[in-house]
């Protein structure tokens, strides 16, 4: 982060912190969990897929709810646009997968997607997948597009609702997708030993720390991780490489394909 980002931040922390001791107490009425989705950020990435396209041009957008804790249940999960006046019922497949439609009256009431569980227990990722893709493997413009629409919709977990203001002000797809250090997770089926990339005549591994969330997870920080029961299925693809074409492949070893 640059030095005048820094001043930046520090000197809204101290606004923030001034206008919590002066101003008189106002009692707010809470109309929905500040940790809900965005209907309009969800959009909003929904378009942004569709500007993307060229990354991948025959693929289709659906979002997914993967669990973040040890006790999440997803069977039977389900999942509503809920505004002013408007309840939607969003219908959830048995993959946890789902799609959004566009609402003129959820968009005007600033709408939440709310699902009938903690959202806290969620981690919710988009799901961009072109056809003719081979089993078990993964397409790297796909991938790049998923990163894109997942931070465009919001839908980067955050744990700690006293700094998230802070995380949206300064997180975009661009300074998240297309960074060495973006840190955008991907979550692959099974449990991984390793990745190998396959563009043309091209191959390569992906190095030990780009799986497992980097193996930098600790007992104490796993807690504030959407891997945190991911976590062996965890991986840093080269999305940011433009050296790597979108057509690269991603092929997943796990403990069983041995």
């Amino acid at each position: 982060m640059r030095i005048p980002t820094l001043l930046m931040v520090a000197t809204l922390l101290a606004a923030s912190c001034a206008a919590a001791q002066t101003a008189p107490s106002v009692t707010l009425q809470a109309t929905r969990d500040p940790v809900d989705k965005s209907y309009r950020k969800m959009i909003a990435g929904m378009d942004l897929f569709e500007r993307h396209r060229a990354l991948a041009p025959q693929a289709t957008l659906r979002f997914q709810l993967l669990p973040r804790r040890p006790d999440t249940q997803l069977d039977g999960i389900t999942l509503r646009v809920a505004g002013d006046t408007v309840s939607l019922p969003v219908p959830v497949a048995p993959d946890h997968s789902f799609t959004l439609e566009r609402h003129q009256q959820a968009w005007k009431e600033d709408a939440a997607l709310i699902a009938s569980r903690k959202t806290s227990t969620l981690t919710w990722r988009a799901q961009v997948r072109s056809p003719n893709t081979p089993e078990g493997k993964r397409r790297l413009g796909d991938l790049r597009l998923e990163c894109l629409v997942g931070v465009e919709a919001g839908l980067l977990s955050n744990n700690s609702r006293l700094f998230a203001w802070l995380g949206e002000l300064f997180t975009s797809p661009e300074s998240v997708c297309n960074a060495p250090d973006g840190n955008y997770l991907f979550f692959a089926e099974r449990p991984l030993l390793g990745v190998t990339l396959y563009d043309g005549h091209r191959s390569a591994n992906l190095r030990p720390t780009m799986l497992h969330a980097g193996g930098t997870q600790t007992a104490a920080t796993l807690p504030y991780c959407d891997c945190q029961v991911l976590l062996d299925r965890s991986y840093y693809a080269p999305i940011w490489d433009r050296s790597w074409s979108d057509d690269t492949l991603l092929e997943f070893e796990s403990p069983g394909s041995l």
